[in-house]
C-alpha cells in the first residue's frame, strides 16, 4: 500500500511517501509544499491545493494520512493552519483517496512508543525505520513520513477489519 503522509499548514506543507508492504515501510519520497510569505492567504492556498493535487498525480497513493491540528499557544497561527489542513483535505477528498487523521501523539505512539515523545527522538526513529542514511528535511517532512508510518501501522492492526469497510477515519 503506497501511503502519502501530510504534515499540514500554510507557509510549509510537509509530505513523505512510503510503500507499505506486509509489515515492512520503504521510503519513496518526502519534501515540502512552500508558500511565500507575506502573501495574502487566498493564494497561499490556491498553491497548496495545486501542488498537493500535483503530489497525488505523481505518486498515486492507496490512503493519505493527515495530521490532526494541536492548539497549544498561538491560537492565530493555529486557524491559518486549519485553512490549509481544510484544503488538504479537499484536494484528498476530490482525488478518491481514503483520508484517515492522527493525532501527533497517535503519531509519536506509533513511530517512537511513546506519546509524548520529543521532535528530535521522532525524526530519528524515521530515519531509522525507514533505513534512511541521513535524517529527513525539513522536520515538515519528518513528520510527514512518521503519520505515513503511523497510518501503515494502524492498517496492519486493523483486526477484525473486512476487506471494503471503511471504519472511523481516526484510529
Amino acid at each position: 500500500m503506497r501511503i502519502l503522509g501530510i504534515d499540514p499548514g500554510v507557509g510549509t506543507v510537509g509530505f513523505g511517501v512510503v510503500d507499505a508492504v506486509r509489515g515492512k515501510n520503504t521510503y519513496v519520497a518526502c519534501g515540502a509544499i512552500t508558500t511565500p510569505p507575506n502573501t495574502p492567504l487566498s493564494p497561499r492556498l490556491d498553491m497548496i491545493y495545486n501542488d498537493l493535487n500535483e503530489l497525488i498525480v505523481t505518486f498515486s497513493p492507496e490512503a493519505i494520512a493527515v495530521e490532526e491540528l494541536f492548539f497549544s499557544k498561538n491560537i492565530t497561527t493555529g486557524i491559518a493552519v486549519a485553512h490549509g489542513r481544510g484544503v488538504i483535505l479537499l484536494s484528498a477528498y476530490r482525488s478518491g483517496v481514503p483520508v484517515y487523521e492522527y493525532t501527533p501523539m497517535q503519531v509519536k505512539q506509533a513511530v517512537v512508543g511513546y506519546g509524548n515523545a520529543k521532535k528530535n527522538q521522532v525524526i530519528y526513529m524515521v530515519q531509522r525505520l525507514l533505513n534512511m542514511k541521513s535524517p529527513p528535511k525539513p522536520d515538515d517532512a519528518a513528520d510527514a513520513l512518521a503519520l505515513a508510518i503511523c497510518h501503515a501501522r494502524s492498517m496492519t492492526s486493523r483486526l477484525g477489519s473486512e476487506e471494503g469497510e471503511s471504519g472511523c477515519s481516526t484510529i
